[in-house]
């Protein structure tokens, strides 16, 4: 990180700036369909298509890309609250705490927040040390976060007080019918509790500054720490969502053991097989899109939404339905999603690319399927000595992850079986 170019105010996209790129983002898209329809003819007439028109069609889609990136990054800038105008509550603590805080940060004094820790505040230094940045502080990691990480964006959040969650879950209901008034009731086999526990783990950063520029008061601190760690919080959570084993970080949804959605049973995750190796069959290849929406229960599909990278999503969107419209469709609004088959479309770049026997395309309700867990509390402490002339911040909040029910989430294996 260079400390020198720590942003002292934010700026956030204008709204022309996104108009400008969501318009950008739809002309690339017509221009592709119009392209990949040209090709799409070619091989319908001639069997194949000619060296022009692929590399036009590759061309394009390269633009499209690059449009949607642009516009992804405005859509995220926008979103963005300013933490100088998020709401304060107006207590005398929060605003000792703060000032205490700021104090602690830019010259290290440590007398303040002790004394506030005495006065039983809950603002001092814990087991495992490090002050507790303010709440608002705090709200604003978590709400950045939210923005920044897909996962975080589907996912059932809950905040706990302790290192771990404990949940149980039903994996098959009571004994229940209907009968009349005096009939006897049958006792069926015995309801299954699945007990499950998500502990949270720590996740760190260390944005540095220089004394220089903490001595600066045009420089808001706390807007500062927000904007270095959520970047880094945000990648490192985004991928163990997806893919953490569990040991020292979240249990990802790609790390559970998947099996094939006829033999589906708790505990694991179910797919559907695409019939080829490392792709999609050749004719009527959006059958096993079809195919993974209703693996899940209707009380599930009815939210379910697509998770892939976005390789998975340029091969994609070339499939058109019978009636010859594409099943992708571009987000109707500078800040939504675009659909597939009229179900929203996550992209996370830590979902593997197509590839044999890779599950590179995940649907389900995340919502009910997932489960992430923050513990209370964003930790930060301050060290000018490991790396001088710099100021270390060791800024740790500690979170947990890992499927909560099994029925919600479905995969794609681009495999023979």
């Amino acid at each position: 990180m260079n400390a020198h170019a720590m942003p002292v105010l934010e700026t956030k996209s204008t709204p022309a700036e996104v108009s400008s790129a969501f318009d950008e983002f739809h002309r690339a898209f017509t221009a592709f369909k119009e392209a990949n329809d040209e090709r799409l003819t070619q091989i319908e007439t001639r069997l194949s298509s000619d060296a022009v028109t692929e590399e036009k069609v590759a061309r394009i889609e390269g633009a499209l890309d690059v449009a949607k990136r642009r516009l992804d990054g405005f859509a995220l800038d926008r979103a963005r609250p300013r933490l100088d105008a998020a709401p304060v509550r107006d207590e005398t603590a929060t605003r000792e705490h703060k000032h205490a805080f700021l104090r602690y940060m830019r010259m290290g004094e440590t007398g303040a927040l002790k004394h506030m820790e005495e006065k039983a505040l809950s603002a001092g230094s814990g087991a495992d040390g490090g002050y507790l940045v303010p709440l608002p502080a705090e709200q604003e990691i978590l709400r950045r976060l939210s923005l920044a990480s897909p996962i975080r964006t589907i996912a059932s959040v809950r905040e706990i007080s302790g290192p771990s969650l404990r949940k149980a879950f039903s994996t098959s209901g009571p004994a229940a019918g209907w009968a009349a008034e005096t009939d006897p009731r049958t006792q069926g086999a015995a309801q299954k509790i699945a007990d499950m526990t998500f502990p949270a783990m720590e996740l760190y950063a260390m944005p540095a500054a220089t004394q220089t520029l903490l001595d600066d008061n045009a420089v808001n601190l706390d807007q500062w720490i927000a904007q270095e760690v959520e970047t880094v919080f945000a990648e490192q959570e985004s991928d163990a969502f997806v893919n953490g084993n569990g040991t020292n970080k979240p249990k990802g949804f790609m790390a559970y053991t998947f099996v094939a959605n006829a033999s589906w049973t708790w505990g694991n995750v179910g797919y559907i097989a695409t019939g080829v190796a490392g792709g999609f069959a050749a004719t009527n290849p959006s059958d096993k899109l079809v195919d993974v929406i209703y693996a899940l229960k209707a009380g599930y599909r009815q939210n379910g939404t697509w998770i892939m990278n976005r390789a998975t999503q340029a091969a994609i969107r070339k499939f058109k339905d019978t009636a010859g419209n594409y099943l992708w469709q571009p987000a109707a609004t500078a800040d939504g999603n675009a659909t597939l088959m009229n179900f929203r479309v996550m992209e996370s770049e830590y979902m593997p690319d197509i590839g044999t026997d890779t599950h590179a395309l995940s649907f389900g309700d995340f919502k009910r399927g997932y489960l992430i867990v923050d513990r209370v509390g964003v930790r930060l402490l301050r060290d000018p000595y490991s790396s001088k002339p710099y100021v270390l911040f060791y800024t740790t909040k500690r979170v947990g992850g890992g499927i909560q029910n099994f029925e919600a989430i479905k995969t794609l294996k681009f495999g023979v079986s």
